[in-house]
């Protein structure tokens, strides 16, 4: 497993009318700890694509516990668990300041596609070395607090 840790900063244009955080900014949340995941593993998103690859979403879940609110410190937390071949499942669970339990969960599914062409393709050889050495250590990755 191959863990990263962002702790996010609620701002206050990220709440909706009833002073709650509004549904879709979690899913920039989880885009956050996927791209801190990746930058951390060694692979960050521009050196993919800088390599002739894209990594499209092709399938997002995100459940809802309970509403984070303006200012609130979130940790959320990005998980990989498997190797990728032609796609790549990351998890999150979103805390608040003081939960045990997450305030939201989800995941994100993504395929591998040559930039050039735009058809499916496996995981670049590099991706799979960097991410296979760090899910054999069980590595976790803490990231400073950021703002979104």
């Amino acid at each position: 497993m191959v863990k990263q840790i962002t702790q996010i900063r609620v701002r206050y244009a990220d709440t909706d009318q009833m002073k709650a955080v509004y549904h879709a900014k979690y899913l920039e949340y989880f885009e956050q700890g996927r791209s801190d995941l990746l930058r951390s593993v060694g692979m960050p998103y521009a050196e993919i694509e800088a390599q002739g690859y894209y990594l499209p979403v092709i399938e997002v879940t995100a459940k809802y516990r309970r509403s984070a609110r303006y200012d609130e410190l979130l940790r959320v937390e990005s998980t990989v668990s498997d190797p990728p071949v032609v796609r790549i499942r990351i998890d999150y669970r979103v805390f608040g300041p003081d939960d045990e339990e997450p305030i939201a969960e989800g995941y994100t599914v993504h395929g591998f596609v040559n930039a050039s062409t735009g058809k499916p393709t496996r995981a670049p050889a590099q991706f799979l070395q960097v991410l296979e050495e760090a899910l054999k250590e069980n590595t976790v990755y803490d990231a400073e607090e950021r703002t979104a």
